[in-house]
């Protein structure tokens, strides 16, 4: 028999975040709210504070949505958004989920432009997935020219959703492309200020490392990267080598584990100085600088 009496709302979202802790959920609360605020259409947390209630369709959705999220299903999938810096993208099934790790990543990126005083870089985003950099630095870098790059067209399916939302939001426009990262781009060698690229860098004994929401969720394709996780890294450090102009930057993402093996790779092939590694906002080793200097 199905109720027809309303839900208190804030015993039904405590009741759910102690459902995740036990299913081993990193972020209960935070993520027993933000469910609660998909089911009941709100934009901002304060805004829970205003209601008292689910009704009971709201109810049995969020309770649904709950039991997903304890068998360890996506936040982002669940609610189809992800948000990151100042934008939120369109993600789910077939593509990777951007991290919060990554916002470092673009951070010293636009810092960087800033501080070269570059008023029109070009800059290129490899492995792009959703286009989380790519949409991030054509938002927050004025004059910019971005290319985004990925291979599989699956994940580029999602960038087009939300190259198409960016554009109606006023963003300038992001150029895609289908390729592989060693062949990309050509055409326009030699020629950008910038390459920024989140590439995979799971090993392929590491997988024991990733939560369930990566490894069960996230396409293989965006995870594994050969016996010592830097495959893909090795090939984005040549197709730097060959896009930047002389005094252009890179700038990389690896894991937490590989804070000296990632800049190895730029520092034992020629052309590159000031091969430095930084970490994130949680302290981890998280990515690798560089400039190009044939």
């Amino acid at each position: 028999m199905t109720s027809t009496a309303s839900c208190p709302l804030r015993p039904a979202v405590r009741a759910a975040a102690a459902r995740l802790l036990e299913a081993g959920v990193d972020s209960p609360e935070h993520d027993a709210r933000a469910l609660a605020m998909h089911v009941l259409g709100l934009a901002h947390p304060s805004d829970l504070l205003m209601r008292d209630a689910l009704d009971p369709a709201q109810a049995a959705a969020f309770e649904e949505l709950v039991g997903r999220r304890a068998a360890r299903v996506p936040l982002q999938h669940l609610t189809g958004t992800v948000g990151f810096r100042h934008l939120e993208l369109d993600v789910g099934p077939g593509v990777f989920v951007p991290r919060p790790e990554t916002e470092s990543v673009v951070q010293w990126a636009v810092d960087a432009v800033r501080e070269e005083g570059w008023t029109s870089p070009l800059c290129a985003d490899l492995c792009a997935g959703s286009g989380t950099i790519a949409f991030a630095l054509a938002n927050e870098i004025p004059g910019a020219t971005v290319h985004a790059v990925e291979r599989d067209d699956g994940a580029l399916a999602w960038t087009r959703r939300n190259a198409a939302k960016r554009v109606r939001a006023g963003d300038p426009e992001v150029h895609l492309h289908l390729g592989d990262v060693q062949d990309c781009l050509p055409g326009l060698e030699g020629s950008f200020d910038l390459v920024v690229s989140n590439p995979p860098y799971v090993a392929n004994d590491e997988a024991h490392v990733p939560d369930p929401e990566v490894l069960d969720h996230d396409p293989g394709i965006a995870l594994w990267a050969g016996e010592d996780g830097l495959a893909v890294i090795r090939l984005v450090e040549r197709a730097a080598s060959r896009l930047l102009r002389p005094g252009g930057l890179v700038v990389v993402e690896h894991s937490d584990r590989q804070g000296s093996t990632a800049p190895q790779v730029f520092a034992q092939s020629a052309g590159w100085r000031g091969v430095t590694d930084h970490v994130d906002l949680a302290g981890r080793d998280r990515f690798v600088t560089a400039r190009w200097s044939p």
